[in-house]
């Protein structure tokens, strides 16, 4: 059976995600595959960096972090606490398996892999469980701990839009949504960058707000 040119170009684009007949409208499927690839990089490169930083203060007590620059970003004061190892180990080591992870599907997917279903299914828990993760620990970072740890902020800004753009991938192919409920993901999908932006700017003035009596000894 021979295709058109439009469907010739569509088809690697449908593998490329693991769904047949998909289409390359919206943000998908060219940015998803390069979003886990680059996001999962820079989230293990984080993870990776704040374990080495954890080991050098378990040898030296005395020692202060790279990335403690002033009062409120301060790793040191952040990986002191037991929110630093809620499972009972560094919560870096947790990161560097998932980022690995993440970032090895991104390039399977560029490489022409296609996942079955149970695959992105599996994904989605794991995304979603970071992402409720990140969010506890944004709220113990800023209400709790009262410091913020730059690398830690990496974490969380690669996070939250691998969360969104899996969920968004994995939704707006699910047949058993109502009609609403795929009008509401594809309005979504077509404003994606506006809910990544709001949803940042959501947490930028939240930092604003909580350490401001600090930042206002700066201006």
């Amino acid at each position: 059976m021979q295709h058109s040119p439009a469907e010739a170009a569509a088809e690697p684009a449908a593998d490329l995600l693991g769904v047949p007949g998909a289409s390359e409208d919206g943000p998908f499927p060219r940015m998803l595959p390069w979003l886990l690839l680059v996001g999962g990089a820079i989230g293990l490169g984080s993870a990776f960096t704040l374990t080495v930083e954890k080991i050098a203060l378990l040898k030296d007590p005395a020692y202060v972090p790279s990335c403690s620059i002033n009062p409120v970003l301060s790793c040191g004061s952040v990986m002191t606490t037991p929110q630093a190892e809620v499972f009972g180990f560094p919560n870096p080591l947790l990161g560097i398996g998932a980022f690995a992870v993440v970032a090895t599907v991104g390039a399977a997917l560029l490489a022409g892999a296609r996942p079955g279903r149970w695959f992105w299914l599996g994904l989605q828990a794991g995304v979603t469980f970071g992402v409720v993760f990140v969010h506890w620990l944004i709220f113990q970072s800023l209400y709790v701990i009262g410091a913020l740890c730059p690398y830690c902020m990496l974490v969380w800004t690669v996070t939250i839009p691998i969360f969104l753009y899996v969920t968004l991938h994995n939704l707006r192919r699910r047949p058993f949504l109502p009609a609403g409920g795929h009008r509401v993901v594809e309005t979504m999908v077509g404003y994606h960058a506006v809910v990544v932006t709001v949803w940042f700017l959501g947490i930028l003035t939240m930092i604003g707000v909580r350490f401001w009596s600090y930042w206002s000894t700066l201006l």
